[in-house]
């Protein structure tokens, strides 16, 4: 046991070091945003056509969770995780998924996991309603190590005309629901990993990144937030207008029993898990206190700074 506890940056991933390089970059992203580009900072990129609606669009990867399906050998759910990571990112700019896809790279090209990774992105573009288009497949000997690979999805979804959402009828008092995750989706197997060095990878860690889609299209809400890297703290921010903060209630909700695990074996600290992990929820939204469905799992409010 290490004398001191494990964090993210530790493991190799600087979620500030990464933030302060965002904003270094974001004035030359801005500088070729024109008309119909939407702000900088939501979930997935936006892009007006007049009298049509919003085009959605995001890009992302399930990061180093392919070295756990590596070592499992199990590689379907890394296609599942995948599209679902990115129709939430859409969906909570309420953009109907039009078409996804993919890039695989890897140092030689094995048929048989090349066909599970296929298997699950296509199970989970028939669930969301779109087609998987195509992509790309790179066999790249020298920049992938044999056994090894990657893998990124890109989707594009219509959000219809004035349903985008509006982070200005957000008020102190709206209350924030939880949906909750199955575990830890897609993030923050840098340091899941590096907590089970030379241990056996627990099969938790591959359950999949549920899709929010169903809820987000049948409940009522202001604004949603998608929680991957960064946590709470990172992301909830963001569905959220200037001025505006928010109190949780940590009590309200079961945290799975992974994260306790990683906590334990690593010594992670409380502000590091929160910072790290979704801890067991997956989505959180926001939602006027008159319009919380029943049986919804509320997790705090919107407050004012």
């Amino acid at each position: 046991m290490k004398s001191e506890g494990l964090s993210y940056a530790a493991a190799g991933v600087d979620i500030a070091a990464y933030e302060q390089a965002l904003e270094r970059v974001r004035p030359l992203i801005e500088s070729t945003f024109g008309e119909h580009a939407g702000r900088f900072g939501l979930f997935a990129g936006t892009y007006e056509l007049p009298g049509v609606g919003h085009l959605a669009a995001s890009t992302d990867s399930v990061g180093t969770k392919v070295k756990v399906a590596i070592a499992l050998g199990r590689h379907r759910g890394i296609g599942t995780d995948l599209v679902n990571h990115c129709v939430n990112d859409i969906a909570v700019g309420r953009a109907r998924p039009l078409f996804f896809l993919d890039y695989f790279a890897t140092g030689k090209l094995d048929p048989a996991v090349f066909a599970e990774l296929v298997e699950g992105m296509a199970g989970a573009c028939r669930e969301a309603g779109m087609p998987l288009l195509g992509g790309e497949t790179a066999e790249l000997p020298g920049l992938y190590a044999l056994g090894d690979y990657d893998l990124a999805g890109f989707i594009v979804g219509l959000t219809p005309p004035g349903a985008m959402p509006d982070l200005s009828l957000v008020r102190a008092g709206d209350v924030l629901v939880g949906l909750p995750s199955n575990g830890l989706h897609t993030n923050g197997f840098s340091l899941a990993r590096k907590v089970f060095e030379g241990a056996e990878l627990p099969s938790e860690l591959l359950a999949p990144h549920r899709s929010y889609l169903a809820e987000l299209t049948t409940l009522s809400w202001k604004s949603a937030a998608h929680i991957t890297g960064g946590g709470i703290p990172g992301n909830l921010p963001r569905a959220l207008p200037p001025g505006l903060g928010y109190r949780l209630d940590r009590s309200a909700w079961r945290v799975p029993a992974i994260f306790s695990e990683i906590q334990e074996r690593g010594r992670v600290t409380d502000e590091e898990m929160f910072r790290t992990f979704n801890l067991g929820i997956g989505m959180v939204l926001v939602v006027d206190r008159t319009a919380v469905p029943a049986g919804a799992l509320v997790i705090g409010e919107v407050a004012s700074d």
